[in-house]
């Protein structure tokens, strides 16, 4: 059994984004799945610090150093892309404008809940930013994360331990491991890498799972991590 990295996180993701789609990425994994979209995807991408139509990273003759996304990468502008200051960025999410924001998470609760900050980082500090924004307002959102923490803890529970960004929010789940739905009934898993059996991903789960029956596997071309 062969997990995704975090890039082919990214790339699946990316997969699932429809034509017309204005989308939010959050920092972390999520700010990759700009490199992956399929390139006949008429995407527009939003990055919080005011960016509407985000392009992919920029080459190296091509960097303005003005022109950076929400994880401060240097990046390039889509034809039709406009900049806007944050105001109007956050009227634009506040708004319900936005068709599905991508944001990483340290856990997802069964119900859909939230939980992608921790004020108990002391380096980091109790900085929720945009993202209750985001989860409270876009149509809908995604999470991309790894399916447990480094000591193997699940971050998929029946209830977040973690202060909450946002409650009943999350749609859908991209981890390492498997692509799983949020419905009312609680967790649905659509994909599931190769190798891995429903136990072994239950034994990792911290909330009852149920598989869809027309499950299929999990894959993801080879990327390597930079």
């Amino acid at each position: 059994m062969q997990p995704l990295n975090r890039l082919q996180i990214a790339w699946r993701a990316a997969q699932d984004i429809e034509d017309g789609m204005l989308v939010n990425l959050g920092i972390g994994i999520p700010v990759h799945v700009a490199d992956y979209l399929r390139p006949e995807a008429d995407v527009f991408i939003q990055s919080e610090n005011g960016v509407i139509g985000a392009g992919p990273l920029a080459p190296p003759d091509r960097i303005d150093t003005d022109l950076v996304d929400a994880g401060s990468r240097r990046i390039t502008l889509r034809p039709g892309g406009s900049i806007v200051d944050s105001a109007w960025s956050f009227a634009m999410i506040r708004g319900g404008h936005i068709d599905v924001t991508i944001l990483g998470a340290f856990q997802v609760a069964a119900n859909g809940d939230l939980a992608n900050w921790d004020m108990r980082l002391p380096d980091k500090g109790p900085l929720v930013g945009g993202a209750m924004d985001l989860a409270a307002c876009a149509r809908a959102v995604w999470v991309v994360m790894e399916h447990t923490t480094r000591q193997g803890e699940p971050r998929l529970l029946e209830a977040c331990t973690l202060p909450l960004t946002a409650v009943r929010c999350v749609r859908r789940v991209y981890t390492d491991l498997a692509v799983i739905d949020i419905v009312p009934a609680g967790m649905v898993v659509r994909e599931l890498v190769d190798g891995m059996s429903p136990a072994d991903l239950e034994a990792r789960t911290g909330a009852p799972l149920a598989f869809a029956p027309d499950c299929r596997e999990l894959t993801a071309p080879p990327i390597a991590m930079g």
